[in-house]
């Protein structure tokens, strides 16, 4: 089973093969700063990464002949986990979603692709997984309900990984998924459902490499109006130019880690609080599952390095047994969860927003 894999960031692409379990080639486009500045929203890049996609195919001499294109999801509105169709509703979901991110070019680069060749196109597990038991759902506020939008592909992929691994099923276990990147989301499975993530886009859980996590609220609200920012300025504040990169100047965790390790100031105390602020969480995330955690996931790039997890470990090493799963394989878990929709073991959905 041929299956052709589309991933979106925003500055690159990633591609690949997959022939059943095996990748057959793997490809990254990148974006010049200069051709993205071109468009005013992301939106607008559409038809740029679509011939950007089938470039990269004819370069590479990939016969256009598959049986399904999964891409990466998009910031749709909450829904289930699993494998969607790509059909008339998701298309005008992603065109028209809430949050901007290239990730909502995703589905729509698949089905153009799909439609050429004539085979299905579908995602998977994208970011907007909601699962949340209700408890979870209320702020003080009544019209600020908390948003679930978290690293959903991955985590539930090296979940699944873990129970496979373990000879264990994944609707069995109670896990706490720590995804550790540019941005930090730690979830709460508890038999195959997330039941409490925090949102790690924008003013949610521990402050990340470039994420501001939640704030002192009386403090945002005195910035707002301040009078020095504009809105498009302090979402920027929250997701993009917050955490380390507001504090240091910079996103890149093995830097700052190593002069962290040497002592240096104000690395150790900036990501030392990084850290103790990812611990809070899945000390959270415990308490959310009752206190029965089977094994805590760190997941995610920086979970490659050792002064982090080490750091971790002292923190929540008493709760469960801790696995390392470093980086992400959000390629295979795509392949994985095509091959699953076209043989029959998931279900093949469809987005319905409520």
């Amino acid at each position: 089973m041929r299956i052709f894999i589309i991933n979106p960031g925003s500055t690159s692409t990633k591609f690949a093969l997959y022939n059943d379990e095996t990748m057959l080639w793997k490809g990254c486009v990148q974006h010049p700063v200069e051709d993205l500045v071109k468009f005013a929203h992301v939106n607008d890049q559409l038809q740029y990464r679509i011939d950007a996609m089938h470039k990269t195919i004819a370069d590479n001499d990939i016969e256009p002949h598959f049986d399904a294109v999964i891409a990466r999801g998009g910031l749709l509105k909450p829904t289930p986990s699993g494998v969607y169709a790509v059909d008339e509703t998701l298309r005008q979901g992603l065109i028209n979603a809430e949050m901007e991110h290239a990730c909502n070019l995703g589905g729509l680069m698949a089905d153009e692709l799909a439609k050429s060749i004539g085979c299905p196109a579908f995602i998977a597990d994208p970011e907007v997984v909601d699962e949340r038991i209700p408890e979870a759902r209320l702020s003080g506020l009544p019209m600020m309900d908390r948003k679930s939008v978290f690293h959903a592909l991955n985590s539930k992929a090296v979940a699944r990984r873990y129970a496979r691994l373990n000879g264990l099923k994944y609707e069995e276990l109670d896990l706490i998924i720590v995804h550790l990147g540019g941005g930090i989301s730690i979830g709460a499975h508890r038999h195959g459902q997330v039941i409490d993530v925090n949102n790690a886009l924008d003013g949610d859980g521990p402050f990340s490499p470039e994420r501001a996590g939640t704030l002192p609220a009386g403090s945002l609200v005195d910035l707002c109006f301040s009078g020095k920012y504009t809105k498009r300025e302090i979402q920027k504040l929250l997701n993009g130019k917050g955490g380390l990169t507001a504090h240091l100047g910079t996103n890149d965790v093995a830097v700052v880690a190593e002069r962290a390790e040497a002592g240096e100031e104000p690395y150790k105390t900036v990501l030392d609080s990084m850290l103790y602020n990812v611990a809070c969480q899945v000390g959270a995330r415990a308490v959310s599952l009752k206190g029965h955690v089977d094994a805590i996931i760190l997941t995610g790039g920086i979970a490659h390095n050792s002064y982090c997890v080490d750091k971790l470990k002292e923190w929540i090493g008493w709760i469960a047994p801790i696995s390392i799963r470093a980086g992400e394989d959000e390629l295979g878990a795509l392949s994985f969860n095509a091959r699953s929709a076209m043989n029959g073991d998931f279900e093949i959905k469809h987005y319905r927003p409520k």
